[in-house]
């Protein structure tokens, strides 16, 4: 059994990241759907889809929710769906966050919370010519 993971992120945002992801892996290694959240759209009934999707991606193995920003519309509502202990939530989402958990299909919940926070943080770095000229010693 496999880990689901539900996308909720502004607009097309999340959508974007998948097909990236996807189109560079050529596949998709674990089932995923995207909850795309925009300003006209009622909380409540994104909570109620959310549900819905959660459901359809559980199948046994638990489901792992990406938003892109803690404090969003998006973030509440991903937030909003962490009921059970079989959900959880990772927010800051980004590309890096993806192809680490895509890299991962195998693990556990827990194991794919923790690389999706580590490719997530990992994958944010200050690349600054002047400050890696200086670390190659030129």
């Amino acid at each position: 059994m496999k880990v689901g993971v539900l996308i909720v992120a502004h607009d097309q945002l999340g959508r974007v990241l998948l097909d990236t992801a996807v189109g560079t892996l050529g596949h998709c290694p674990l089932p995923v759907e995207v909850l795309a959240v925009t300003r006209d759209m009622d909380p409540d009934l994104l909570v109620a889809q959310g549900r819905e999707m959660l459901a359809r991606l559980n199948l046994g193995a638990g489901v792992l929710v990406l938003t892109d920003m803690y404090g969003s519309t998006p973030g509440n509502i991903a937030c909003r769906l962490q009921e059970s202990d079989d959900v959880q939530v990772v927010s800051g989402l980004n590309l890096p966050m993806l192809f680490r958990v895509f890299n991962y299909p195998t693990l556990d919940l827990q194991g794919l919370t923790e690389k999706a926070l580590s490719g997530g943080s990992a994958g944010v770095l200050h690349c600054n010519l002047m400050s890696l000229g200086k670390r190659n010693g030129q």
